[in-house]
């Protein structure tokens, strides 16, 4: 540049002095929520007091007991501290729209630890009887946003989507995206193809991969299946499709994380189309936007909400019986009875092989017992060697020890096996002298221990800090050892907490109405683990008459028709059951009968 412009040594030094005032860091960015006022006089904080309180009147009719009062003052101060309100009162308006609109919604997820999200309707958890965490939810040394995952009936969940981007602007709103990433699989065949490999070779190669496994394909396996290991653009293939494991390959859509702002959202990130109609997206996935402290409202779908509001809705109107989620019989002898039984295909979280072989050992009797058998059969608990345990304590083969009382607070619900990550936390607090927030970086950073070995740091002070409460070294190491060994896979108590409810009313459903059941699980399919013969085949198991499809009698879903049985209804199966047919078609059929 100085020879190409020699005679103009100032314009070089004005270039010079442009470029260095030409930074930017993300820091930059300054991100505003959207102001929320359903009264222009109150401020966000107020208004949300106001909806609590009102909330809680509604909740506990015969007066708010003294304990949940304390908890939403301790709550409400931390939200007003850290200035969230207008986050709570976002979710709260989406929550309200649903429910204009009859759409079952329930939040689920650490969400469920709030007393504020429980009155507010937004979750159907009361985290004081079941002494959850706040702190797993928000925590001031954290200083997170706070997520609140909201689960809506899946098939018509797009019209709650498209009411937050009507509602907040499509100038304002879009959804996050997630990095899809090489797997061994994937990155053999795009290579294979970049690379001109045949069709047939590439199939062969990546054959050999079994499923999520890391590992690519050696030359030594290549050898064996007679492939010429001297040609390069084998041997390229095979190098490259390593390298490029755990490499970025494209974005996709998250499955329902929406980012709101006060101002224009493209001021402040990339903004593209989406795949799907009327949507948009940002073009940073949910751990950019997490490390920006964006905050992401998630709106997300959950089949057996579909199910159960079918269900529910059939029952009404054949039955004459008007429930909901809240107002299912609790704690029915009948149903867990069932549950004990593993008679449980088509219900929610229970219905796995893995579940309906535990179920019978685990003898579930109560709500509670519905909680721990949703979070036991996961990989943490059992790669921590804490099913057996328990097991052996609940049958009474084992003695239940507590070293101290205070450990005994804090597992003594799970029998002094830690199951879930609240647990893991309290055991910091309690038997260590963690604070709430200390204990929750303590969780995080046990969630991803195997990438960034942050859990060491916490070693010694957890440790330490039990051997400085009493507790023997050898019980402390093994205390570490076994948070340690769940800890990336560990469950939340909450989020159990919010699926064992959701189980159970499906249980219910299918103990005292399966032919409700049979219908309402046959018109949300494709949903769960088992196939709509499988449904059929359980639902005649329990003298649910089953009628074939009719053209003269069937309409698209299937429909409950009575029998000689006043209590009970047979199920039609519907136009959707056959296979190839399009709702159109079938329209055009239902059509041709009433003309």
């Amino acid at each position: 540049m100085h020879r190409l412009f020699a005679r103009y040594p100032e314009a070089l030094a004005r270039t010079v002095e442009i470029a260095s005032r030409c930074r930017f860091s993300l820091d930059e960015l300054k991100y505003q929520y959207p102001e929320e006022r359903d009264d222009p006089s109150l401020t966000p904080q107020q208004t949300l007091e106001k909806l609590t309180w009102e909330g809680a009147a509604q909740r506990y009719p015969e007066g708010v007991p003294d304990h949940v009062v304390s908890t939403l003052r301790h709550e409400l101060r931390l939200i007003e501290k850290l200035d969230y309100a207008p986050y709570f009162l976002t979710v709260n308006s989406i929550v309200r729209f649903a429910r204009s609109r009859d759409i079952l919604c329930q939040g689920r997820g650490s969400a469920a630890n709030s007393a504020v999200c429980y009155v507010l309707g937004i979750t159907s958890i009361d985290p004081g009887r079941n002494d959850l965490l706040f702190e797993r939810f928000v925590s001031e040394e954290r200083r997170e946003p706070p997520d609140i995952d909201v689960d809506f009936e899946h098939e018509r969940r797009e019209i709650v989507m498209q009411w937050v981007f009507e509602t907040y602007g499509r100038d304002r709103s879009a959804l996050c995206s997630t990095v899809i990433r090489y797997r061994t699989k994937g990155a053999l065949r795009d290579v294979g193809k970049a690379l001109g490999l045949p069709e047939d070779l590439i199939k062969t190669l990546s054959g050999q991969v079994w499923g999520w496994s890391e590992e690519g394909v050696s030359e030594a396996q290549a050898e064996q299946l007679n492939l010429n290991t001297a040609d390069r653009r084998l041997r390229l293939t095979l190098d490259l499709a390593r390298q490029l494991h755990g490499a970025p390959r494209h974005l996709s859509q998250h499955p329902g994380g929406f980012v709101l702002t006060h101002d224009r959202l493209d001021d402040l990130v990339p903004i593209e189309p989406a795949a799907m109609a009327d949507r948009q997206v940002i073009e940073w996935d949910k751990d950019d936007i997490d490390a920006l402290r964006f905050m992401k409202v998630d709106v997300l779908a959950l089949g057996m909400l579909t199910c159960m509001k079918k269900g529910l809705d059939l029952l009404a109107e054949h039955k004459g019986v008007a429930l909901d989620l809240a107002t299912i019989p609790a704690e029915d002898p009948r149903t867990y009875a069932m549950i004990r039984k593993a008679d449980t295909l088509g219900t929610f979280q229970i219905e796995s092989r893995a579940q309906m072989s535990m179920l019978p050992r685990l003898k579930p009797r109560t709500y509670y017992d519905l909680v721990v058998q949703v979070a036991i059969v996961r990989p943490g608990p059992i790669q921590g060697d804490m099913v057996h345990p328990y097991l052996r304590c609940r049958e009474g083969l084992e003695p239940v020890h507590y070293p101290k009382p205070e450990l005994e607070k804090v597992l003594g619900k799970t029998l002094g096996v830690p199951l879930f990550q609240e647990q893991a936390m309290r055991v910091a607090i309690e038997c260590a002298g963690f604070t709430p927030g200390e204990a929750d970086m303590l969780r995080k950073s046990m969630a991803t221990f195997k990438h960034t070995g942050g859990v060491s740091s916490f070693k010694a002070k957890l440790i330490d800090g039990m051997v400085a409460n009493g507790y023997a070294p050898d019980f402390a190491e093994q205390t570490f050892k076994q948070l340690e060994g769940f800890g990336s896979y560990g469950f939340p108590e909450s989020h159990a907490a919010s699926f064992a409810l959701i189980a159970y009313a499906s249980a219910w459903l299918k103990c005292w109405h399966p032919d409700v059941f049979c219908a309402a699980l046959l018109n949300s399919q494709p949903m769960g683990f088992y196939a709509p013969a499988q449904i059929v085949r359980d639902a005649r198991d329990h003298a649910v008459e089953i009628r074939p499809v009719c053209a003269n009698a069937s309409r698209w879903d299937c429909t409950l028709e009575p029998t000689d049985d006043d209590g009970r209804f047979a199920v039609r199966l519907g136009l959707r059951m056959v296979k190839g047919l399009a709702n159109v078609h079938a329209a055009a059929i239902v059509a041709a009968r009433a003309d």
